[in-house]
């Protein structure tokens, strides 16, 4: 019975993961597909840069907010189940849903604004820890993914400082695995930094 929870939690998680919100809005209110505008990314970031900024910030709340609920689903009926490890499941697949939603061909986002909503569920003051890192990041550097791998990067530490509760060996692992994965979609921004050829936040679209 709790393998079959267990399975329940994920499976849920990755659905709920994979709304493409992104995609959804774009597609809706610009009648455009997303995908085929700048990096290819159905994320905020790149939905801010084709030039729909109202869009781009909705899409980042309902990417996180995705990311919130499924823990919080998780933790809510899982019942009798420890709630970190229903918690770190449904964290863990959340994330996973994002990047490879089932709905656009197992290709979506980074995850970071659903890896934000993981975050906020699972340790609030540690996830806005690594918020402000990462709009500290951004204001002095300009570069999107740099902040994005700060921010996720300082989260696993903040947590670890910040404990709000007794995160169990799950759990634990969770807080270090999401970021991982997050760091570890950006590699093409990590080679791009390196050579610094990487789009800088508000530049404008001839020059990038």
């Amino acid at each position: 019975m709790p393998v079959f929870i267990y399975l329940l939690i994920a499976l849920a998680a990755y659905l709920l993961g994979s709304i493409p919100f992104g995609f959804v809005l774009v597609r809706l209110f610009r009648k455009e597909d997303i995908r085929a505008t700048g990096s290819g990314n159905i994320g905020a970031t790149n939905v801010i840069r084709s030039g729909a900024k109202v869009l781009g910030a909705l899409t980042f709340l309902l990417d996180a907010c995705k990311g919130y609920f499924a823990v919080w689903l998780a933790g809510h009926f899982a019942g009798s189940l420890p709630y970190g490890n229903a918690a770190a499941l449904a964290a863990l697949f959340a994330v996973l849903g994002h990047i490879y939603t089932v709905w656009l061909g197992f290709k979506g986002g980074k995850g970071v604004a659903t890896a934000f909503g993981v975050f906020l569920a699972i340790a609030p003051w540690s996830a806005l820890a690594s918020l402000a890192v990462f709009a500290a990041a951004l204001a002095l550097a300009r570069y999107v993914s740099l902040a994005s791998i700060l921010g996720a990067a300082a989260f696993p530490v903040f947590a670890l400082l910040l404990r709000h509760r007794a995160y169990g060996m799950w759990l634990t692992v969770a807080i270090f695995l999401v970021p991982a994965i997050v760091i570890a979609k950006h590699h093409q921004n990590i080679a791009r930094l390196l050579k610094g050829t990487e789009y800088r936040f508000g530049k404008a679209k001839a020059a990038a």
